[in-house]
């Protein structure tokens, strides 16, 4: 079963990265192929309930590869892991087959609550290099995430999202038949957008300040 799964790992190597020469190459080279061992073993302790020698090796295997996997998340056999330095997934995480996973992803919790608390990835998925998606909510089956993207909620099947917070582009490729009423509130915009407005109203508020003065001065040298 070990080596059945590696195949599949090397397997998913070879057709994810054109820079992938050989087989053997992928096995001896390919940091996330050897996190994936790594893990592998470490998840079969943890389900033996030897829980510290699991973190031990998940431990030992971040320290060689830069990836850093929870012993409990559930990753399924064909999942390739592409350069890999600062991926993190969480406890309960779950990944599908098939699916791509760049360097820098977080697949994390959003809080200290108990549970089911990390994202389900589904089956032949791409997350590219940066994303962060957080919380228990679904990515679906042959869904995009660009790079540097934060998902906070469900991403549905076959759409790829973009952006802080993450929101749908298209979905099989297309723009047509997305709701243009999803919420697309960027907070960092919207914080620009007021202070700009202040400042406009400020600088109006000068200006009558001003002229009012000017006023003032007009009619005093006037009186005299």
């Amino acid at each position: 079963m070990f080596f059945k799964r590696l195949r599949m790992d090397i397997n998913a190597a070879m057709e994810n990265d054109p820079a992938a020469r050989s087989k053997f190459e992928v096995w001896l080279t390919y940091s996330g192929v050897h996190a994936l061992s790594h893990h592998r073993l470490a998840n079969r302790l943890y389900k033996m309930n030897l829980k510290l020698l699991a973190r031990i090796v998940s431990q030992y295997s971040r320290r060689r590869t830069g990836i850093e996997i929870h012993p409990a998340a559930r990753i399924a056999p064909g999942v390739f892991i592409d350069h890999g330095m600062g991926v993190v997934i969480g406890e309960t995480a779950e990944v599908g087959a098939g699916s791509v996973i760049y360097q820098g992803v977080t697949l994390g919790g959003t809080g200290k609550q108990t549970g089911k608390r990390h994202p389900t990835v589904g089956e032949n998925c791409v997350i590219s290099a940066g994303a962060k998606v957080l919380g228990d909510i679904h990515v679906g089956d042959y869904a995009k995430v660009g790079a540097g993207a934060v998902v906070l909620r469900a991403v549905p099947a076959h759409a790829t999202v973009v952006g802080v917070p993450a929101r749908v582009v298209r979905i099989r490729g297309s723009k047509e038949g997305i709701d243009l009423c999803q919420d697309n509130s960027d907070p960092l915009r919207d914080e620009v957008c007021a202070l700009r407005e202040r400042m406009f109203a400020l600088e109006e508020q000068m200006e009558r300040l001003k002229q009012e003065k000017e006023e003032i001065e007009k009619s005093g040298n006037e009186k005299d």
